[in-house]
């Protein structure tokens, strides 16, 4: 069968982009186990000894950011790319790792299962090909015409080297679940857990939220003490410490009265006789642009004050002066209307920055590029400091892996650039809500436990909440005697000792509001009416009061078991999948030297040879 489809071989006019990619990344890479491919041998790292080939890798790296940014429309920041980078990486060693178990268990697959999958099985990308389509649906008979033909035959070496893969993977996932059956009970034990509900009372002591600081202390022994014994617990990731310059792009006045004037503009154009659908495509900027602006029926006070006051006051179809929001600037025209809802479209018109405010904010913000940006040389940053009358401010400490604080602003990429720059090194031009910033990093402090006299304070905080804790148990014991043997309901004898108390429910036992484990199994296993022991938990002491519950149903239970059982394997395959992946990475030998081979801008200038000028 095989042979049939190769013997009418013209020159390839179909390529399959991303089986030639796979194809790349185990025949190029050295994954594949070929002498190292026909790349350069440098390296982005290994998975068990294979190297993966740098150009490979950066290859799949710049296809996965051409897709994003075509889906997307935009280009994309540090955070994004880096992102990228790390999906791109963890699907290199998937395919090693797996690679590697398969020609382990000695997994393989025939000429003629692959022939058989790519006659009767096409590919999801296949599928959506409007070439193999009649009226919208997939049609085979087309399919296996362009298999037949001379353009089809040429495809064939690339759907082989795909199909071949995903066989061999569905082979390997196919031995590893393959002894996972439900038992009846366990199936109902998993029914009753989804079905089963309970409605609880929860009364919190929360040491820190109930007990004053002034009722303990703590002394220099003890929090030595707590700290030698507790030493992980103040362990940290690596953490930078940056300086900055801003450029602020706080809107004004004079952006407000643009973005009005634009939309002054526009309403005179809709009153001439334009198309409103039109321009709200082409101008508006929220999500109703790509429906013509249509924010379909919309109920009386679902919006904000000023739109929703216009809505239910213009005349039918007009088209309304700009009517301002904290959104922006509105243009509104209601097509129909009750006394509850109207149905209405707009056009809105951000208020951004515009005119000669927007000319300072980028004179200046270009100034700042030109002097301080991306260097290696810190004196920089002081340097434009100067120039720009702008004063030297300090970002909070940030550490791998968070982003970057400025105040209460959250700034995006500067906390990923930051772990691959150099001490001394500054950022590009990193664009945040409020201005435009240029970031230094002064100080790295590796991972590790820092010394008390660095943390001292958050030890002498945990010592004292330990303490908090201890009195907020005593309160929680004396709080259900009240209950138990008392008199006093939960309510009351909790109003007495100043903590609140919640009412949950009903919920089951998947999935539960309740994010603390011991508090759900407790709330299953008492009777209606049952008040539990006190509770000491990680996150708090509590005591539980349980309601009511509710029992799941048998007959349901009968009569969905098939599809039960079937929907339970499917999860349980899914699941034993997940977890074998995870194994399997966790004890692969990788060596990550991408941070060695992609620097930043600033570094790789400085490293770039010196061309000589000649006379």
């Amino acid at each position: 069968m095989m042979q049939a489809f190769r013997n009418a071989a013209k020159p390839v006019v179909l390529i399959i982009t991303i089986t030639f990619l796979a194809w790349m990344v185990f025949d190029l890479s050295g994954l594949s186990g070929n002498g190292g491919g026909l790349l350069t041998k440098t390296s982005v790292g290994s998975v068990n000894g294979e190297a993966v080939d740098v150009r490979v890798y950066q290859e799949a790296v710049q296809n996965a950011i051409t897709e994003r940014q075509k889906a997307e429309s935009r280009s994309l920041g540090i955070e994004e790319i880096e992102q990228i980078r790390n999906e791109v990486w963890n699907q290199f060693i998937q395919s090693a790792v797996l690679k590697t178990e398969i020609e382990r268990r000695h997994i393989t697959a025939n000429a003629d299962e692959i022939a058989a999958y790519i006659m009767n099985a096409p590919l999801p990308e296949l599928r959506s090909d409007p070439n193999f389509q009649t009226n919208g649906q997939f049609d085979v008979m087309k399919y296996q015409r362009w298999l037949s033909s001379p353009i089809g035959q040429q495809a064939v070496p690339f759907l082989e080297a795909r199909y071949k893969d995903e066989i061999l993977r569905a082979k390997l996932f196919r031995n590893i679940t393959a002894d996972i059956y439900l038992s009846d009970a366990a199936l109902w034990e998993r029914f009753r857990d989804e079905r089963e509900t309970v409605t609880i009372e929860l009364a919190p002591f929360i040491g820190r939220n109930i007990v004053p600081d002034s009722a303990v202390s703590a002394t220099d022994t003890e929090i030595e003490a707590y700290y030698k014994a507790n030493a992980k617990e103040f362990e940290r990731p690596e953490t930078a410490f940056l300086s900055f310059l801003a450029v602020p792009r706080r809107l004004d006045a004079s952006d407000s009265a643009a973005a009005k004037a634009r939309a002054e503009a526009l309403v005179a154009e809709l009153r001439g006789g334009a198309d409103f659908a039109e321009l709200a495509t082409r101008e508006s900027s929220d999500g109703s642009a790509q429906n013509g602006g249509e924010l379909g029926t919309m109920g009386r006070g679902q919006t904000v004050p000023a739109f929703d006051a216009a809505m239910f006051s213009l005349p039918l179809n007009t088209i309304s002066d700009p009517v301002q929001t904290e959104f922006g600037w509105h243009i509104i025209q209601v097509k129909s209307r009750t006394a509850d809802s109207a149905t209405a479209r707009h056009i809105l018109i951000p208020v951004e920055l515009a005119g000669t405010h927007r000319d300072q904010v980028d004179a200046q913000t270009d100034s700042l590029e030109s002097i301080a940006a991306e260097r290696l040389d810190p004196a920089v940053l002081d340097t434009a400091a100067r120039v720009l009358k702008l004063p030297i401010g300090q970002a909070a400490p940030v550490q791998e892996g968070t982003r970057v604080l400025v105040g209460t602003a959250v700034i995006p990429d500067a906390g990923v650039w930051a772990f691959q720059a150099k001490v001394g090194e500054t950022s590009p031009v990193i664009e945040g809500e409020e201005a435009n910033y240029v970031f230094r990093v002064d100080s790295v402090h590796k991972a590790g436990t820092p010394p008390l006299a660095q943390v001292r304070d958050a030890v002498r905080s945990r010592v004292l909440d330990g303490k908090k804790d201890e009195r907020a148990k005593a309160m929680a014991e004396t709080f259900r005697r009240e209950v138990t043997t008392g008199g006093r309901s939960f309510t009351e004898a909790a109003a007495t000792l100043g903590v609140p108390t919640r009412a949950f429910g009903p919920f089951p036992r998947i999935n539960p509001p309740l994010p603390n484990p011991k508090l759900v199994g407790v709330a299953f296993g008492l009777p209606v009416n049952g008040t539990s022991k006190v509770l000491d938990t990680d996150d708090g002491v509590y005591v539980i009061r349980v309601t009511a519950k509710a029992a799941a149903d048998s007959a349901t239970f009968l009569r969905e078991q098939d599809a039960l059982r079937a929907d339970a394997i499917r999860g349980a395959r899914e699941e034993r999948v997940r977890l074998f992946l995870q194994a399997l990475q966790k004890a692969a030998v990788i060596k990550d030297e991408r941070a060695e081979v992609f620097k930043t801008a600033a570094q790789l200038e400085a490293e770039a040879p010196v061309v000589p000028v000649t006379q």
